[in-house]
């Protein structure tokens, strides 16, 4: 099976995940639990799994943010709700979400089939090194297809973004010099990238200047060659750390999987509730 499996259903997935935090009534029920605001509702919603964490541990696993703007969030956000209501409110809302987007075929054959494809695949995930992954792996399957199928997209994401982290640190890229790289590839806009993630104009500055000292940055603020070679080695790496769980699939299953999910991702892009491209970096499907 080709690595190319995991970058395209991780595309098409994508959506079905980024609900839990754009849809209206997802932001509603964490704002129904306690929390305060956009980004305390993401960054609780999407630790929650890990417990009561505190701001190191958030700013480590979620890897691009600034550590000031997770501090502002994180740990104030326990104190507003617990993990417990957190966790429930994040179903709560997906699930109203995705009732509501899908309609009638949240209850379909074909999303059943999808849930049972990405539940197997989520099982095969090994655990060791993939922190987000792992505490989402230790709660209880939802029992509804379509919670099924969010559950395991969501497994599945926190799997590929661990070993993103992991790519990225072992090419020596720090948080804000991943997003300078990043926008030089074309793929999202420094306006985005840097005013959803807090970096200030000087700190994004450094990052450039330690891109150029490398060789990996031109002055016009493109990729140099040593530069896209580095990046186009990163994400090979994700795909590559992420193809174990597909594979156990194989090209049949994956092939059966992206038909099934494909105009699920189209309904939820299509919405209009989950901008494309997003600040949480939501790829188009």
């Amino acid at each position: 099976m080709t690595t190319g499996h995991a970058r395209r259903l991780w595309r098409l997935l994508e959506p079905y995940h980024a609900a839990t935090y754009f849809a209206p009534e997802a932001r509603q029920a964490f704002k129904d639990a306690g929390l305060r605001g956009f980004w305390m509702g993401y960054f609780a919603g999407r630790a929650a799994p890990m417990g009561a964490v505190g701001p190191g541990v958030v700013t480590a696993t979620f890897f691009g943010f600034h550590p000031a703007m997770v501090a502002r969030a994180i740990p104030d956000a326990w104190a507003f709700a617990s993990v417990e209501s957190v966790l429930e409110a994040r179903v709560a809302g997906v699930d109203a979400a995705l009732r509501r987007i899908l309609d009638a075929a949240v209850a379909g054959p074909e999303i059943a089939e999808a849930a049972a494809l990405t539940r197997k695949a989520a099982g095969a995930g090994e655990r060791p090194g993939r922190p987000l992954f792992a505490a989402n792996a230790d709660l209880a399957w939802p029992e509804e297809p379509h919670l099924v199928l969010w559950h395991a997209a969501t497994l599945l994401r926190e799997f590929r973004g661990d070993g993103h982290v992991a790519a990225l640190t072992t090419a020596g890229i720090d948080g804000c010099e991943a997003h300078v790289t990043l926008v030089a590839t074309g793929a999202i806009s420094r306006e985005i990238l840097q005013s959803s993630r807090k970096w200030s104009d000087e700190e994004w500055h450094d990052a450039e200047s330690r891109l150029r000292h490398r060789g990996w940055l031109a002055d016009d603020g493109s990729l140099t060659e040593a530069g896209q070679a580095v990046r186009t080695a990163v994400e090979d790496r994700t795909d590559a750390l992420a193809a174990p769980a597909w594979s156990v699939l194989g090209d049949d299953g994956c092939e059966r999987l992206a038909e099934l999910v494909r105009p699920l991702a189209r309904a939820i892009a299509s919405s209009g509730e989950m901008p494309f491209p997003n600040p949480i970096g939501v790829p188009e499907a």
